[in-house]
């Protein structure tokens, strides 16, 4: 279920400013929609799986508080990352 190391690590080197840029705002939001991604595809086949379904609704809403907060700091950006991850506005 979650993502492999190899995964968070092309994600960090991607949306982060170096490849030791975890904590960046835009590779957090990368790293959550991948695992949203992936939970979503779970629930898809395992419909009455309650708790994978906890979290996943726990980890939209960590991302939406990350995506207001990109919003309200840097515009741009926000923008540029929730047209390359397809994320709705």
């Amino acid at each position: 279920m979650a993502l492999t190391k190899e995964a968070k690590a092309k994600l960090v080197k991607k949306y982060g400013k170096n490849e030791n840029d975890s904590g960046a705002t835009e590779v957090q939001i990368a790293i959550l929609t991948e695992e949203i991604n992936e939970l979503t595809e779970h629930l898809k086949i395992h419909i009455h799986d309650y708790h994978s379904k906890r979290g996943l609704l726990k980890k939209v809403g960590k991302r939406r508080s990350l995506l207001d907060y990109l919003k309200k700091n840097d515009i741009v950006s926000y923008r540029k990352l929730i047209q390359e991850l397809n994320i709705r506005k």
